[in-house]
């Protein structure tokens, strides 16, 4: 039990506290979708259409910007990751992708900061611009920022983890039931780690949630902690999901975003400390 302790102390230690590592390169004040969207597909030329005429792209305002820096750089350029959470409605029923009614959701778009309140809907949409496999690890965050077991919440057994430009993954998937916001007493939201490999990792996926060890999340800590700095999409926020974005999401793989489909709202500009993966966090808040 002390070594758990201790171990936990050094962990928050980590996720907390500035390493310094070297100048660092001045967080810009806005940035452009083109930059994530590029890597996308081009669209199908239109039918019956002189010419194709892109939609212009968004602009992104400056969010938080990073507290944690890498213990060490090898020089590597800052990458992309977007994400989108949604605030869901009930809308009726849909048998879209199924032959058995689902119920279907009515989503928008709200920033990453934005609280929930108990019983509220919620999924996200994660993204990138470079291939990749993709994990997310979830705790319960308390005021007294202390945390709960970890667990592995994606991939479970029958998800596809693999990232590529102009596919969405959801958590949870679309067919799945979302998440439902019932804080515990003293819960101040869910700290959500978001890593990304360039390589699948060696772990027992089923079909519940896998527990991780204290010692294993501090050692991928270690490997890919990562500077983080987070941009909004301006008026962005409200805005309804689209049928392109569900398409690209689902499981099977309808279609992938194009340049001209929507981007993210939330986009994390993260300088790596290592070349085979990258790790964050995000909290998911509650209202107080």
């Amino acid at each position: 039990m002390v070594r758990i302790l201790s171990l936990l102390c050094l962990f928050l230690f980590v996720i907390q506290l500035p390493v310094l590592a070297g100048p660092q390169k001045e967080t810009p004040r806005a940035i452009v979708s083109d930059d994530f969207t590029n890597a996308r597909p081009q669209p199908k030329p239109r039918p019956n259409s002189a010419g194709h005429v892109r939609k212009s792209s968004r602009t992104y305002h400056l969010a938080s910007t990073a507290t944690v820096r890498p213990a060490r750089s090898f020089g590597i350029d800052p990458l992309q990751l977007g994400v989108t959470f949604w605030k869901l409605q009930r809308a009726g029923f849909s048998s879209l992708e199924s032959r058995r009614p689902a119920l279907q959701f009515l989503a928008t778009r709200v920033e990453a900061d934005t609280p929930f309140h108990p019983g509220d809907l919620l999924r996200l949409s994660i993204e990138s611009p470079r291939a990749g496999y993709l994990y997310v690890i979830d705790r319960d965050w308390f005021t007294d920022e202390s945390s709960a077991e970890t667990n592995l919440i994606f991939p479970v057994r029958g998800d596809d983890n693999r990232l590529y430009p102009g596919r969405l993954i959801d958590i949870p998937a679309e067919d799945r039931n979302p998440f439902r916001a019932d804080p515990k007493p003293n819960q101040a939201g869910e700290l959500l780690t978001i890593i990304v490999t360039s390589s699948p990792l060696p772990l027992p996926i089923s079909s519940k949630p896998l527990r991780i060890s204290t010692e294993q999340l501090l050692e991928w800590t270690r490997r890919w902690n990562t500077l983080t700095d987070r941009f909004e999409m301006n008026d962005g926020a409200g805005q309804t999901r689209t049928s392109e974005e569900r398409q690209a999401a689902v499981r099977k793989g309808m279609r992938q975003l194009t340049r001209d489909d929507p981007a993210p709202q939330t986009i994390y500009v993260v300088t790596p400390s290592s070349r085979d993966g990258v790790l964050f966090n995000l909290l998911l808040s509650y209202v107080p």
